[in-house]
């Protein structure tokens, strides 16, 4: 199939070189042209792991294309894939103002009747406006051909997004257009080869399916996270509550992990996002609001911790802390909404120093802080140790599992670790001769033992 893909980010990239991995010539168009000039140079804007390596054998296999004009690229292709950002404005709702533009420049410039799909995050009842605002062009156009929206949200996790769109666990299709379901089944054939995971329904219900899968994933990060502070003031310890209720098959182990708090692109906008629409049809969400309420607390955890025990010393002024990881998790450089940031105001209004690296995140941390003070942005996890005072853990990558604690203990200065995402075992740390901090474990427990988990 001849596919257009609009807006080359995160959603846009991935999903276009996995539908040129399957043999589909795909053109992917984006108004930045420095953007698609370093595509075109197998520079990629964004890190994903084995994505740099997918788009280099499209792109040299001529399936994969990229281009920054709509004249060229409209009349090729007879599915259009809108994939553009919907930021939120400041009251939380969805700005939905480049998601339009792309349709009306589709509208205007389409030469044959075409199937729209919109991959963006958009609010309930966008599919529905897109087809008016689209009928009114080709009907003021004067032509005999026509378009069909339909609503095809992506869930791809960053770290895991490859895998995601290969392999993926449904796909919703919100459509009401027989054809246009066909089409789309057969595209997607290949992606569910083993058994269908293809959820055909109406575009209202695939909207909102987007909204609530996000923020069901949020409500079990936060029910988590506020656990967490109760079992730390009652002695009982987040990690066996965690076995305890996630082998109830009703309930499952997944995202039930204790932390400093969710970030990232999608599910803080998406949460606002999800309230801002309720609140324009009246309607109350309370879950929903605390748990974006207990995230935003969750947040201020680790450096609460960090200021609280240096307390008594005079405070973190004049101290130097370690920070392992930026990035809001693992397998990516996105740093928005990461808890990072609230940890390195936190701290730095406090008057630390601050020694931070991440694996990947560093360059986009580097423009974010080039104005900060106090920042010292290093080459590895124990360069970042040298001469600290503390060590936070903030994002859980794989590296930081196997640290040699006797080398770390050698380039401290004092021998502290707070863990942010309760990484490492409590009784071996204190083995190892560290003062150690984390999530939902009183300090009083932490050298009983733990649950063994079968």
């Amino acid at each position: 199939m001849n596919i257009l893909m609009v807006g080359v980010g995160y959603v846009g990239l991935v999903t276009a070189a996995c539908f040129a991995e399957m043999g589909h010539q795909v053109i992917c168009l984006d108004i930045d042209e420095a953007k698609i000039n370093n595509l075109r140079q197998g520079i990629i804007p964004i890190y994903e792991p084995g994505l740099s390596e997918l788009v280099e054998r499209n792109q040299t296999a001529g399936r994969l294309t990229f281009t920054s004009n709509y004249e060229q690229a409209v009349p090729q292709a007879s599915l259009c894939f809108i994939a553009v950002p919907t930021p939120s404005h400041p009251d939380g709702s969805c700005d939905l103002s480049f998601v339009f533009q792309v349709a009306r420049q589709l509208a205007n410039l389409m030469d044959s009747s075409k199937i729209i799909i919109t991959k963006s995050t958009v609010p309930v009842g966008t599919a529905q406006r897109l087809q008016q605002e689209i009928n009114a062009i080709l009907m003021t156009r004067g032509v005999d051909f026509s378009a069909d929206i339909v609503s095809n949200p992506e869930f791809l996790k960053e770290g895991c997004a490859l895998q995601d769109c290969m392999k993926p666990d449904r796909i919703v299709l919100g459509v009401t257009n027989p054809h246009s379901e066909k089409i789309l089944r057969d595209l997607y054939a290949t992606f569910t080869i083993n058994h269908d995971r293809i959820l055909v329904m109406d575009p209202l219900s695939a909207e909102m399916t987007k909204y609530a899968a996000n923020a069901m994933l949020a409500t079990r990060i936060s029910f988590m996270n506020e656990l967490s502070t109760l079992c730390e003031r009652t002695g009982a310890n987040i990690n066996n509550v965690r076995i305890g209720i996630g082998s109830d098959h009703r309930i499952g182990l997944q995202f039930l992990y204790a932390g400093a708090g969710y970030g990232g692109s999608c599910f803080p906008k998406d949460l606002r996002a999800l309230l801002a629409l309720a609140k324009t049809y009246e309607v109350d969400l309370p879950i929903l609001e605390a748990v974006e309420q207990i995230n935003e607390q969750q947040k201020q955890i680790l450096s609460q911790k960090v200021i609280s025990f240096f307390q008594p010393d005079g405070g973190v002024q004049g101290k130097t802390i370690a920070l392992w990881g930026l990035s809001f998790k693992p397998d990516t450089d996105d740093m928005r909404e990461a808890a990072s940031l609230v940890v390195i105001d936190n701290l730095l209004s406090q008057g630390a120093t601050l020694r931070l690296y991440d694996p990947i995140a560093m360059t986009n941390a580097k423009k974010l802080f080039k104005h900060c003070n106090n920042l010292i942005f290093c080459h590895d996890e124990y360069d970042a140790a040298t001469g600290a005072d503390a060590i936070v853990l903030i994002t859980e990558w794989k590296q930081f599992r196997t640290i040699d604690f006797s080398k770390i203990a050698s380039l401290v200065k004092e021998k502290i670790v707070f863990d942010g995402r309760n990484q490492y075992q409590p009784q071996e740390m204190h083995k190892k001769g560290f003062l150690y901090f984390c999530i939902g474990i009183p300090s009083s427990s932490l050298k009983t033992p733990e649950i063994a988990c079968i």
